[in-house]
């Protein structure tokens, strides 16, 4: 069986690079980066939901800044 290739990365690099990250920033820190970048999805989610309109409702209208 051929190993699994994507753009010339391969589970091995893959480890390797996790492992070098680990090694540099530290398990603690490595925890953080997960978790903020988790709230970042989720947020991002979050606000593209609120942004759609529902039915029957016509596009929300961009607020017009005034030029003094």
């Amino acid at each position: 069986m051929q190993p699994v290739m994507t753009a010339g990365i391969s589970i091995e690099h893959l480890l390797l690079f996790a492992a070098i990250f680990v090694v540099l920033f530290g398990g603690k820190k490595v925890g953080e980066f997960g978790k903020g970048l988790g709230e970042g999805i989720r947020n991002f989610r979050t606000a593209m939901k609120e942004d759609k309109p529902k039915d029957g409702e016509s596009p929300k209208e961009p607020d017009k800044i005034e030029a003094k």
